[in-house]
């Protein structure tokens, strides 16, 4: 098989469950250095010692993405551990249905997931810049959504939901960037998935009668596996997409072309 990462370093947030761990593991296999970076340490150290012993270099770190000083820190880490950071997928994220917002108002779930979705995603990127620039460039891929394109359907929310403002606002920033970043070889790309079976999904497919309504507004049938979010988040990392930036892709198995 070719390695389609060689010799480059990724770090991942969110990298220890769902699309941000399954892309932890392809990158690795494809020859890149993986940093798993998550809110949950033991997580985070768990997912790492996985990778190593299957012969992939990889540092587990706990990281809060809407600590500036976290990121800074793990960044420092990454450099010291690995020399650079040519990737970064920004996989972190909060629904509204999370068990660690059940207690919350209405108003602190908001506050939350934009400071989780958005002001993380900006954080990571706006840390991130002059590590790449200093090594030549690099990939940034950020986790938007479908439901940064489309509003939820009735039978999963109302229209307050801070979820689809906060990936939409993802999107934009991606392509704000883009054109921010281009001179200094620095690619921004987002990934739209569709519902795929994680964790982050839990809530919503472990009812059977409302699993089955959201399989039915995919038309390809089926959810997605996170697997096949992490192949497309391979190639934006890969030089095999070296003319695509500020690009958004959706992997929605037909979900919203309808």
């Amino acid at each position: 098989m070719s390695k389609r990462l060689n010799g480059k370093v990724a770090f991942i947030t969110g990298g220890a469950s769902g699309i941000g761990e399954s892309s932890a593991f392809l990158f690795g296999k494809h020859g890149a250095k993986i940093i798993v970076a998550d809110i949950n340490e033991e997580a985070a150290m768990n997912t790492s010692m996985q990778l190593r012993s299957s012969g992939i270099e990889a540092l587990g770190i706990q990281l809060d993405v809407t600590n500036n000083s976290d990121i800074k820190h793990a960044f420092s880490e990454a450099e010291k551990q690995f020399g650079s950071i040519s990737i970064l997928v920004n996989s972190a994220g909060l629904n509204p249905r999370l068990p660690s917002l059940k207690n919350k108002s209405s108003e602190e779930i908001w506050d939350r997931i934009i400071e989780v979705n958005l002001k993380g995603t900006y954080l990571a990127c706006k840390n991130v810049v002059s590590i790449m620039e200093k090594h030549g460039g690099g990939s940034i891929i950020n986790l938007s959504s479908i439901m940064g394109v489309v509003g939820y359907h009735s039978t999963m929310s109302n229209g307050f939901s801070a979820y689809n403002p906060s990936k939409g606002a993802v999107l934009l920033l991606t392509k704000n960037l883009a054109v921010d970043l281009a001179a200094k070889n620095i690619r921004v790309n987002c990934l739209n998935p569709g519902f795929a079976e994680t964790p982050f999904t839990e809530t919503l497919t472990s009812d059977p009668e409302l699993r089955q309504k959201i399989i039915d507004l995919h038309p390809i049938g089926r959810l997605a596996q996170p697997e096949e979010i992490a192949y497309c988040a391979l190639f934006l990392a890969s030089d095999e997409s070296s003319f695509v930036t500020g690009t958004s892709l959706l992997v929605d198995g037909g979900y919203t072309a309808q």
